[in-house]
């Protein structure tokens, strides 16, 4: 099973749950808005251009508020039931590509929404695709950094994401690791390196 067909699943059982009031990683998000996102992102393609262009934002924004006296479980059945029959992300290797990562970070930013939390028991299927992507995305994240870049999971194994001056390392959980990655505070990873090349990183992560 892929990474994106799996994270679907739970995290439309996990929405299922938690109900569309809750509060997530998203600024000013409920888990409405999340799911909102979501189904404007894969059924209304032509308006979603506002969530990386902030000029089209109003569109997207009109686009999620459409759903507001949507009853919840019909939201949640449609993220459930994948992408309407017209849409890209019908073919596999696109929703792979495409939602893979989307579906995972969402997921957790809802679960990670609520106090108390803690991280998913290890999966080796999803841990192994999560290290994927890390390997393969890592440097597009990492593009400002002053820094050269090293992830380490706790078992051992490393990558090298960044070449640079200075060297700090980025330890963690695969899913850890893909979280901070996209900017995620609520993820469980250590970065060790020389005090200067630490400060350095995490100025330019903060946007300081």
């Amino acid at each position: 099973m892929s990474l994106a067909t799996a994270e679907r699943a739970a995290l439309s059982d996990t929405l299922d749950e938690l109900g569309p009031d809750r509060p997530t990683l998203c600024a000013g998000w409920t888990t409405r808005d999340l799911l909102a996102h979501l189904l404007v992102r894969e059924r209304q393609p032509w308006v979603s251009g506002g969530i990386v262009v902030p000029a089209l934002a109003p569109l997207t924004e009109r686009a999620m508020a459409g759903y507001a006296e949507t009853p919840w479980s019909a939201m949640v059945d449609e993220l459930r039931g994948g992408p309407p029959a017209w849409s890209p992300f019908r073919i596999g290797r696109v929703d792979e590509t495409a939602n893979g990562a989307e579906f995972f970070v969402h997921h957790e930013d809802a679960r990670r929404g609520e106090p108390g939390w803690e991280p998913r028991p290890a999966d080796r299927e999803r841990d192994t695709r999560l290290w994927g992507l890390v390997t393969r995305t890592g440097r597009l994240f990492l593009r400002r950094s002053p820094v050269g870049v090293v992830a380490r999971r706790p078992e051992g194994a490393t990558h090298v994401l960044k070449t640079g001056p200075g060297l700090v390392t980025l330890v963690g959980e695969p899913g850890e690791l893909v979280l901070h990655l996209f900017g995620r505070d609520a993820a469980r990873v250590e970065i060790e390196g020389l005090p200067a090349d630490v400060q350095a990183y995490e100025a330019v992560e903060r946007g300081m």
